[in-house]
């Protein structure tokens, strides 16, 4: 049997547009949304236990970039070998999550493709502060931290002189959202971390040139792919 059992696709697209349609949205310092249970607990459950180890990164330099060879992308590989991998990518394709977050974030694009990296970050990790490239049509980071620490680490915020002016609450199956802007700075800030940080970043992207990253390569998000409507249903 497997562990756990995961809902087909339609009820997780579901549970993700009614948590879209209930998001907070806050003007400052910046607009952003902010979403509460995000996913169905045993997709939750099923990505905490996927066989995928903390990369090993002894020194650390701020950045994701620098270490690329190390990082997790839901990509077509993942799909074939994890059913909650292929469940999540298929929902977030399916057209009517997409139109859902084409209206919601006010965006105006074509062949965007989707994008979810996993990422699980252990003690000495930090991000210095960024914003995002317009290639990116929105970023959301799905927090996914248990323990009695992982409340305080959510994603810190910056002004525009890059000064800390407060932080996201990491509370688990909780998302903040935004749009790349000209003030939307953002990292994470070292601090202890005891236990692994996990986190989803979900995109949908543009012009995107490291295709491995992607779930559906040959398939982008603004039309309904012939494979994203195949509900998975595990016993």
């Amino acid at each position: 049997m497997s562990y756990p059992s995961l809902p087909p696709m339609p009820t997780v697209a579901e549970h993700f547009r009614a948590s879209l349609r209930s998001a907070q949205v806050v003007d400052s310092p910046y607009r952003h949304w902010k979403m509460q249970n995000v996913l169905p607990v045993d997709i939750c459950t099923g990505i905490m236990t996927l066989p995928i180890a903390p990369p090993a990164i002894p020194d650390r330099d701020g950045t994701r970039d620098t270490y690329n060879a190390s990082r997790t992308f839901f990509s077509p590989d993942l799909r074939r070998h994890f059913p909650v991998v292929a469940v999540l990518c298929d929902a977030l394709q399916d057209h009517s999550v997409a139109s859902a977050l084409y209206a919601t974030f006010d965006l105006r694009a074509a062949e965007a493709h989707l994008r979810i990296e996993y990422i699980q970050d252990t003690d000495g990790a930090w991000l210095e502060p960024h914003r995002d490239i317009p290639d990116k049509l929105f970023s959301m980071v799905v927090y996914l931290c248990t323990g009695p620490e992982a409340k305080d680490w959510g994603t810190d915020i910056y002004d525009d002189d890059r000064r800390w002016i407060g932080r996201a609450a990491a509370e688990f199956n909780s998302a903040v959202t935004f749009k790349a802007g000209p003030n939307t700075w953002h990292g994470f800030d070292k601090r202890p971390i005891r236990g692994v940080r996990r986190l989803l970043e979900i995109n949908y992207v543009m012009n995107w040139r490291d295709r491995n990253q992607l779930a559906f390569p040959d398939d982008p998000v603004s039309r309904p792919a012939a494979h994203a409507h195949t509900p998975h249903v595990i016993a």
